[in-house]
């Protein structure tokens, strides 16, 4: 019933999605088309909010958020979206903020997106620091960028008293990056308000607005923890080790040959365990990425990594001592994002393209892993597209975000022309 249901939304949202700009011989071009929905007076109002979104950035960036405590910085994005024109505003049982902007019709609701939460760690300083024209800051461009980017559409949307034909609904979500796994936009997707009912999804997530994310990388994360009887490093010496079998599961993962087309990746990232120096193990924990665009392809890697480390428990009791005891594996995922796509030739697709295009961005289409995961893999059209003017060194304390004016504004274009487009928006008369 469930998989009848999501092709039901789905085959609606494309139905939905049809473009709302004309593709005719006589039509004008594409980019034309998309920077003519956006009217001068609506270009000009972004440039007048230039200021306040560098302020409001700031403000943002400086509230914390770490993974699994973004209250804080949720409570203060609501308030901004109220401040900005915005009535129906509310945080769901997940923690995200939804805030509805009414469409002229009721039917699919159009999703804006940006996430709440920050790969730091709670404690780690974070003070939005000037150089000429970059912001320095932990998490400034992922993705505090992405919401003070909303705060900035909301506000133009309404001087210029658009009204759209679909309705659009104002996201920031929790859990987006690592540990949360999604959980924010998999709630609004399968348990929330607005299950069922949206025909699109658009995230704002890095900052280069011609950066177009239409394909999903799936990923598998997985705690593989090897046990043992431990003992003393002399005295039990010859018994079987965890540590010696969790480094043979990583020699035989090392092992896999995976294909370069569709793009598919492992890594073995984290271990921990161990008592001291002068003790065999009792456990050892090893955590390990696998990723790819393609759920086949990513299906039968899990099941290479995981043949490897029960091979490298059975050759570890084979190898030594098992008289106190013997290696024993527990596997557990702790992380599930499903893969998915969004076609190239999507009316979506091609609006986001346009609107960069249009105005003075390279595109490239791309993958990657964000909350547009989510309804790409249930079918439902969605993108992830950066703002703003570009910037660096993302998951680090010396993120930067490039904030020329004519740049930034140009960036912060495209988002809007997109949701003028995708949502069919019109000024009021």
């Amino acid at each position: 019933m469930m998989a009848q249901h999501w092709l039901a939304v789905a085959a609606a949202a494309l139905a939905w999605s049809a473009p709302a700009i004309a593709d005719n011989p006589d039509s004008q071009s594409r980019e034309t088309a998309i920077a003519q929905q956006l009217p001068d007076a609506m270009r000009a109002q972004l440039d007048l909010e230039y200021d306040r979104v560098i302020a409001e950035l700031v403000r943002i960036t400086e509230t914390p958020a770490p993974p699994f405590k973004e209250a804080e910085r949720a409570a203060l994005f609501a308030a901004m979206l109220r401040d900005a024109g915005l009535d129906d505003v509310t945080i769901d049982a997940e923690g995200n903020v939804l805030g509805l902007r009414p469409g002229r019709e009721e039917g699919p609701v159009f999703v804006v997106s940006a996430h709440l939460d920050t790969v730091f760690p709670e404690g780690t300083p974070i003070t939005v620091r000037r150089e000429g024209e970059r912001l320095y800051a932990p998490g400034i461009g992922d993705d505090s960028l992405g919401l003070a980017s909303i705060l900035a559409w909301v506000r133009v949307l309404d001087a210029a008293q658009v009204r759209t034909r679909h309705p659009v609904l104002f996201v920031g979500t929790v859990g987006e990056e690592g540990p949360g796994d999604l959980r924010g936009v998999r709630h609004l997707f399968t348990q929330g308000a607005y299950k069922g009912r949206i025909g699109a999804f658009l995230s704002i997530d890095n900052t280069s607005a011609g950066r177009i994310v239409h394909a999903a990388v799936g990923s598998r994360r997985y705690r593989l923890a090897f046990r043992g009887p431990g003992g003393h490093s002399y005295g039990a010496f010859g018994i079987v080790n965890p540590m010696a079998a969790m480094a043979e599961a990583v020699r035989g993962l090392y092992a896999v040959q995976v294909p370069s087309e569709p793009r598919t990746t492992y890594a073995a990232s984290v271990v921990s365990g161990g008592t001291s120096v002068n003790s065999i193990p009792a456990e050892i924990l090893l955590e390990i990425d696998l990723r790819s665009r393609d759920p086949e392809a990513l299906a039968q890697l899990e099941t290479q990594m995981l043949a490897a480390a029960r091979t490298a428990v059975d050759q570890e009791n084979a190898a030594r001592s098992t008289r106190t005891g013997a290696i024993t594996l527990d596997a557990q995922m702790t992380g599930d994002r499903p893969a998915g796509m969004t076609p190239e030739d999507h009316p979506l697709v091609t609006r986001a393209v346009a609107a960069a295009q249009a105005f003075g961005f390279k595109t490239r289409l791309d993958a990657s892993s964000t909350d547009a995961n989510i309804p790409m893999s249930l079918g439902i059209p969605a993108l992830t597209i950066g703002s703003g003017a570009g910037g660096g060194r993302t998951h680090s304390v010396d993120e930067y975000l490039n904030i020329d004016r004519e740049r930034f504004v140009a960036g912060l274009s495209v988002g809007l022309a997109v949701i003028m487009a995708q949502a069919e928006g019109q000024a009021a008369q």
